[in-house]
């Protein structure tokens, strides 16, 4: 996976766009685009502006590949964590740990499925909002802008297998996201349990609780495209 960055004026940015917590037959999963030469966007204006630009969930740049040193942004703001974003940066990469803002995210593979180790503070605040069954889940509308709400049913309690949807209620563009490991490190400390959540239209997040505090998060990677941008 693993390539030599090819010499470029700084002025073009390369995007590798990739496909985070696809479905096992890889549809799905949430877009994400990484930028792996930060120095192409050096200052948090012009990454935000980038970020909006793409409109994707989330995009990550990468300011140090050897150490995994990255900053996120969504299209409006900055973020210190997150976690599909990690997640597919962390298998583009190919480390063993990445460096956000929020601290030291240590990684693993195994077999078709990237791990990374978080912990629930680090997520931003979301509102989990059980409803009876994933039928309730599958029917709800996407809300006005307000509150970020994370809606999730249990589909097989015994097997801890979830529904789930997220709207992030940010009015600037992503009015459903599509696979959202920060929400889902949420769900895991309130519930202390293993679980298997699909989310929006079919994308699989896996997690697991480790000792002190420590949750991982999982799921499989693609990569979609490649784009470049010029001047």
């Amino acid at each position: 996976m693993n390539t030599t960055a090819r010499s470029r004026p700084s002025a073009v940015t390369d995007i590798d766009v990739l496909r985070v917590f696809c479905a096992g037959d890889g549809r799905y999963g949430n877009a994400l685009g990484v930028v792996r030469d930060g120095r192409t966007r050096p200052d948090e204006a012009s990454r935000q502006a980038l970020a909006k630009e793409l409109g994707f969930s989330e995009t990550v740049f990468v300011d140090d590949p050897e150490r995994g040193d990255v900053d996120i942004y969504t299209p409006g703001v900055r973020l210190p964590f997150a976690g599909h974003p990690l997640v597919g940066a962390a298998w583009l990469l190919d480390l063993e740990v990445v460096h956000p803002p929020a601290g030291e995210v240590w990684v693993r593979g195994d077999g078709e499925f990237t791990w990374i180790e978080a912990r629930a503070e680090w997520a931003p605040p979301r509102t989990l909002r059980r409803y009876g069954s994933a039928a309730e889940v599958d029917a709800l509308d996407v809300p006005e802008p307000g509150e970020w709400i994370y809606a999730w049913a249990w589909e097989e309690e015994a097997a801890g297998r979830i529904r789930a949807r997220a709207f992030p209620g940010r009015g600037d563009g992503i009015d459903e996201d599509e696979a959202t490991g920060a929400a889902a490190l949420l769900l895991t400390a309130e519930l202390g349990r293993a679980l298997n959540i699909t989310q929006g239209r079919g994308s699989q997040i896996l997690t697991a609780p480790g000792p002190d505090g420590v949750i991982e998060l999982g799921g499989r990677v693609r990569l979609e495209r490649t784009l470049t941008l010029t001047p």
